[in-house]
């Protein structure tokens, strides 16, 4: 059981921003994102192979920043929160030895379902390198985790 406790619906508004969240973008990281989400693509784990695609060093895969983004959501929700849809758009690629800053806001609510659209972003030394929006159903109020 995790101490954490869930946001509710009820205390959420349109406009209101999400804390920040600083990743920082390591070799480890973008190697063992690679390799737990089952991408193999040489770009990711050897920097010779990196180099000869024109990058600078291994870069990123999708998946990895999809559950980065996904972690900065539901960490702003909390565990009783439910995730529905992640939508999100790469920009400039993440390198090891930088760090990627999660931002967002709630861009939506809808009463009826709950639901709460967050617009977020990661940017990194060069740019935006995530774009999207996550919705989420979150209970009424405190004593509500359904």
């Amino acid at each position: 059981m995790t101490s954490k406790k869930t946001r509710a619906f009820d205390d959420v508004l349109p406009g209101q921003a999400l804390p920040e969240l600083v990743i920082p973008i390591t070799v480890q990281l973008i190697t063992a994102g690679a390799i737990a989400t089952r991408d193999y693509f040489p770009g990711h784990h050897d920097k010779d192979a990196a180099r000869e695609l024109g990058s600078p060093h291994v870069f990123m895969n999708i998946l990895t920043t999809s559950g980065l983004a996904q972690r900065y959501v539901e960490d702003w929700a909390g565990p009783g929160a439910r995730f529905q849809d992640l939508k999100i758009k790469l920009g400039a690629p993440n390198y090891p030895g930088d760090s990627m800053t999660f931002s967002g806001e709630v861009s939506a609510c809808d009463a009826a379902s709950r639901t709460v659209e967050v617009t977020l972003k990661g940017k990194n030394s060069m740019g935006n390198h995530v774009t999207g929006t996550a919705t989420l159903v979150l209970p009424h109020g405190a004593g509500d985790r359904t």
